[in-house]
């Protein structure tokens, strides 16, 4: 029988991980297949490991994750990638805005050969005008310069099939996006629209500055525009100088007077700010390969419990899959700390 995994990525959720765990084992015992939740603590401060844990002891068809510091939802689910013993997965968030009665519509298109099955959102329940405006910039420059194939209203959600998870695990890239990834890997994609809901309870951990760096790993790791941008504004600010110079020499041949030091101090104020923002551009590639070259991972597992029995993945012609793991055991390739 096939297996579906539902991995969440959770920080600081307590208040939602109860109504959580009802609403996706009610949608999960609908179907006709096994089914796993992989859960996954991005080190939270509260008492939501407690309660994940908790219920992973419970229920032998749960697994808990807890990685050793806050390391980010994408690292986090890319854990529960390399844990999850599925023929697919599913990504759920805790905070209950991707409503868990969307799976069976998932798992629909996945059970007729679709291999990334997309939930695209229709509409934004409870969100700020500045969230839906930054995502509606971040995909319209994700579409124009970098993926041309991402949804264009945008995807928190998705269910993948074993193949796209192994080729996933296979990535060891780490400054990166997770969704323009799956993009990216190709495999036979399609979409549902859903309605995504309200938060529950509790407020975002979904910050500015993780919005900005989400922008700048997503153009830098999918796109070369940053760099070409930076080639021909050498160009055109070059030209420009020298079509300056020229008409500086026409003007003193003329006998007109050279503009002195407020022209001056203009030019290189203009020009000093715009080779530091070339260099910016540079750094960020820079830093991006320097930090890939030290070959840290991309996450550290604290606490791995899981329960249940050992199992390996239903090939089914769907992939080469992994085995799952028993509990206290780290995913492969991802150090452990000793407990």
């Amino acid at each position: 029988m096939k297996r579906i995994s539902v991995i969440t990525a959770f920080l600081n959720e307590e208040s939602n991980l109860s109504l959580f765990r009802e609403r996706v084992l009610t949608a999960l015992r609908a179907l006709p297949y096994e089914y796993e939740v992989v859960l996954v603590d991005d080190h939270s401060t509260d008492g939501s490991s407690a309660l994940a844990k908790a219920w992973a002891e419970e229920d032998p068809s749960v697994r808990y994750i807890r990685l050793s510091r806050n390391f980010g939802s994408h690292p986090a689910f890319a854990a529960g990638l390399a844990a999850c013993s599925g023929d697919c997965a599913i990504f759920l968030a805790a905070d209950l805005q991707d409503p868990p009665e969307v799976i069976p519509q998932l798992v629909e298109r996945w059970v007729a050969s679709h291999d990334v099955v997309w939930a695209v959102r229709s509409e934004r329940l409870g969100e700020s005008t500045s969230t839906k405006l930054f995502a509606q910039i971040y995909y319209w420059l994700m579409r124009t310069f970098a993926l041309a194939e991402m949804p264009a209203k945008g995807a928190d959600f998705m269910l993948l099939d074993r193949k796209v998870i192994d080729a996933y695990n296979a990535i060891r890239e780490k400054n990166t996006s997770f969704l323009p990834m799956i993009v990216w890997l190709g495999f036979r994609q399609t979409s549902i629209d859903y309605v995504k809901q309200a938060r529950h309870s509790g407020a975002t951990k979904w910050t500015f500055s993780k919005k900005i760096k989400l922008l700048i790993d997503s153009l830098v790791s999918f796109s070369y525009f940053p760099i070409r941008f930076a080639s021909v504004s050498g160009v055109c600010v070059s030209l420009l100088g020298y079509c300056y110079a020229i008409v500086v020499v026409i003007n003193a041949l003329r006998g007109v007077p050279i503009q002195g030091w407020s022209s001056l101090m203009v030019v290189v104020l203009v020009l000093g700010g715009f080779q530091l923002l070339m260099l910016g551009i540079f750094g960020e590639y820079l830093w991006r390969a320097f930090d890939e070259a030290r070959g840290r991972p991309r996450y550290v597992i604290e606490e791995h419990l899981y329960r249940g029995a050992h199992r390996e993945p239903s090939h089914d012609g769907r992939g080469l899959g992994s085995p799952s793991r028993v509990a206290d055991e780290e995913p492969a390739g991802v150090p452990q700390l000793p407990l």
